[in-house]
């Protein structure tokens, strides 16, 4: 095996520098969300444990800083503690985040976060039990993710955040409670517009503020940016003794495009790399891998963020799309 090739740092080819891989440990997943994968996915457990440790090293000799673990749903993963505590020891690599739909997060929050975890992404589309099981199937527990960001907020994260994908004839009418109940655990509420993979409506993020606006949320402007490719506000609701106030969010793919910035790639549970969310070229990795060369890895890295586009294409792409399932969003 050799090392990476050091040289200039990984980019694209309009010029944006790449420093934060999403890489997705598995496809399986105990939800069935209808705007991810409408029927439960149970797959194989992914890129083995040495795969992944291996591939970030790589990254992180391209200028990769910060790694994001996705799915599926990543807490699937029985080895996941140890996966994580690898890319903790990989020199480079500044931070560790996690997306996930929390339904094991109660008994894992702690775990992950002395093993690395620094940031902390937990969906929540509705505080309604109901309509979580007619979203999501009826694995998924209201109570259950309740507990585990409950759990997250006494684990000490940098930060948790809570995730809504905005569905029309859904989740809108209730997007003032996602918020306040996001600023009550100490979280940033997010919410996402609806990309074309899966059922459903969107609903444009203009529209998000106003019925954020009509629903008691008072938004003014705010400079805070993360990794990632949210806008935020500074929101308030209530007045006095229970005032409530905190940040918001806002994930546009559709409507308020964040390619100018961009600054991530995409490795899928199987392995291969995806420069664009929303393009529909995949680059096999695992083969590379095989073949004990990091240095061509690296290479085949580089090729393939110069070929990316300027911006995504979701829209022209529907039904073409690669799925988010595996892909890790």
């Amino acid at each position: 095996m050799t090392a990476p090739a050091s040289g200039a740092p990984l980019a694209d080819r309009q010029g944006r520098r790449i420093r934060y891989l999403r890489l997705s440990l598995t496809e399986a997943c105990n939800f069935a969300c209808s705007y991810c994968s409408p029927h439960p996915h149970r797959a194989g457990d992914g890129l083995p444990r040495e795969a992944v440790a291996r591939l970030v090293r790589i990254f992180a000799g391209l200028g990769v800083e910060r790694v994001r673990l996705t799915g599926g749903e990543p807490t699937l993963r029985p080895d996941l503690l140890e996966v994580v505590a690898d890319i903790a020891a990989v020199p480079g690599i500044r931070e560790i985040a996690l997306t996930t739909n929390g339904q094991l997060l109660d008994r894992l929050a702690g775990p992950l976060r002395a093993a690395g975890v620094l940031r902390l992404n937990v969906s929540l589309d509705t505080l309604r039990p109901e309509r979580l099981t007619h979203l999501s199937g009826r694995a998924a527990s209201l109570p259950r993710i309740l507990e585990g960001l409950a759990a997250a907020g006494r684990a000490g994260y940098a930060s948790v955040k809570t995730n809504a994908v905005v569905v029309r004839g859904f989740n809108e009418d209730e997007l003032g409670d996602l918020a306040r109940f996001a600023w009550r655990q100490g979280a940033i509420a997010r919410f996402i517009e609806l990309m074309p993979f899966g059922e459903g409506e969107p609903v444009p993020m203009a529209e998000v503020k106003a019925l954020l606006g009509a629903q008691g949320v008072r938004l003014t402007p705010d400079a805070t940016r993360g990794w990632g490719p949210a806008r935020h506000m500074r929101g308030e609701s209530g007045e006095g003794a229970g005032r409530l106030e905190g940040l918001v969010g806002f994930i546009g793919a559709m409507t308020e495009s964040f390619c100018e910035d961009c600054n991530r790639v995409r490795v899928g549970a199987d392995g291969a790399l995806r420069a664009c969310l929303g393009g529909r070229d995949r680059v096999e990795l695992l083969p590379l891998l095989a073949q004990g060369d990091d240095a061509q890895v690296a290479e085949r890295i580089r090729e393939a963020l110069l070929a990316k586009g300027d911006r995504h294409d979701m829209a022209a792409g529907r039904g073409r799309l690669l799925p988010m399932i595996g892909t890790g969003g």
